[in-house]
C-alpha cells in the first residue's frame, strides 16, 4: 500500500495557512511520515490542480490512498467528487485533512494522525486475493 499526499494553500491568499511555511512543508511530511510522495498545489481545485489529483488518482495501486491536506473535508468532497467518479478512484480512499489554521507542526500532527489510521486500518483488513 501507499500512500501519496497532495497539499493545497489555497494560493497562498488565505489567512488560515499565514502560520505555516508552505516551502518546507513537503519535505517535513516526506521526513517524518511514511508516503510515497507529498505534492503542494497552489490550488488543487483549480485546473493544474485537477490535472495533478487527476495523475494521482490513475496512477494509484487498487490498495493506494490520496492524503489530501487543504480546506475543509466536506468541501472537498464536493470538489472533487466528479473526477473522483471519472477515475474511477476508490472514494473510500481519498482522505480529505483540513490543514487550516496551524503551522507546520500541527499540520504535520493532523497528517500523522491520519496516516496511522490508514495502515491501523489497512492492517486490520484481510488482503484481496491476487
Amino acid at each position: 500500500m501507499e500512500i501519496k499526499v497532495l497539499l493545497c494553500n489555497c494560493k497562498g491568499l488565505c489567512d488560515s495557512f499565514k502560520d505555516s511555511d508552505m516551502n518546507k512543508l513537503p519535505f517535513e511530511v516526506e521526513s517524518d511520515l511514511d508516503v510515497k510522495y507529498t505534492v503542494l498545489s497552489p490550488q488543487l481545485c483549480g485546473q493544474g490542480g485537477n490535472a495533478i489529483l487527476e495523475e494521482a488518482m490513475q496512477t494509484s495501486k487498487p490498495d493506494g490512498y490520496l492524503l489530501v491536506g487543504a480546506c475543509a473535508p466536506k468541501a472537498q468532497e464536493k470538489l472533487f467528487k466528479k473526477l473522483i467518479r471519472a477515475t474511477g478512484f476508490n472514494e473510500k480512499h481519498f482522505v480529505p485533512v483540513d490543514i487550516r489554521g496551524t503551522d507546520n507542526a500541527g499540520i504535520l500532527d493532523r497528517l500523522r494522525e491520519t496516516v496511522e489510521g490508514i495502515l491501523k486500518q489497512a492492517r486490520a483488513e484481510p488482503s484481496p486475493a491476487t
